[in-house]
């Protein structure tokens, strides 16, 4: 006999319940579209004060998208978040050092950028059984 093969479905987060997953992770991909050519690289980051602060080793596009996920190998866990919206560079000395000593145990090169995501969209899905 064959085990079944398990169904999923996505289930959409809560716009609430998705800055919650995103403090699970410190990693994520920055995605920016600058000159019609999109770039995507691994970006850390950390939620605080409704924001999404990121360290990146490039300029930033003036809107900008961060997707995270807390994927597991046990069927049916894990999410993914995809937070959107325009990006500010971080130039005040004072917030600056706020922030790197917020992302911990990053090593911060003198060609970072640390950018200030204000999110526009907050997407999240999480998969489900689906019920046979």
């Amino acid at each position: 006999m064959s085990a079944s093969p398990i169904i999923l479905r996505m289930i959409e987060v809560s716009r609430a319940a998705a800055p919650c997953l995103l403090k699970e992770s410190c990693l994520g991909r920055l995605i920016r579209v600058q000159r019609d050519r999109t770039t995507v690289r691994p970006a850390r980051h950390v939620w605080e004060y409704a924001r999404l602060m990121i360290v990146r080793a490039s300029a930033p596009a003036a809107t900008v998208r961060h997707d995270v996920e807390g994927i597991r190998i046990v069927p049916a866990t894990g999410w993914t978040v995809t937070v959107a919206g325009p990006a500010e560079v971080i130039t005040d000395p004072a917030a600056a050092a706020h922030h790197r000593r917020a992302l911990s145990g990053r090593t911060h090169g003198r060609h970072d950028t640390l950018l200030l995501l204000h999110p526009k969209t907050v997407t999240g899905l999480r998969p489900t059984r689906a019920e046979a």
